[in-house]
């Protein structure tokens, strides 16, 4: 249960800060052809997991759900992706890293194509 709990309370300060970064960077660049804000946090986020992971890799504790699994869950979905294409790189699963980045961009490109044409009047 402790577990859960550290989870929920660093999904949602990682919510927050996902979307006050976020606008903050939209209104500080003010660039509507560029989407900073999510540039920034995904970046951000990678290099936040990237931090956690090699720290959590000697340390276990139950830090690591709060700020890996809560925190970078919640502040962003890319930095997860990012890790998890990281570890299948140093293992050398090469296939399944391009299929994984590959099917991934392309079937999120699709399911946001489609999820608009679902709504579309």
């Amino acid at each position: 249960m402790r577990t859960i709990l550290y989870i929920f309370i660093g999904g949602g300060f990682g919510s927050v800060m996902r979307f006050l970064i976020s606008n903050y960077t939209e209104k500080l660049f003010n660039i509507k052809s560029f989407p900073f804000g999510t540039f920034t946090v995904n970046i951000l986020g990678c290099f936040i997991i990237g931090v956690a992971s090699a720290y959590f890799l000697k340390v276990d504790n139950y830090l690591k759900f709060l700020l890996i699994t809560g925190f970078c869950g919640g502040f962003t979905t890319f930095s997860t992706f990012s890790a998890e294409n990281y570890s299948l790189w140093q293992n050398g699963n090469y296939f399944t890293l391009a299929f994984y980045i590959l099917s991934s961009v392309i079937l999120g490109l699709f399911a946001v194509f489609a999820g608009f044409q679902m709504i579309k009047p």
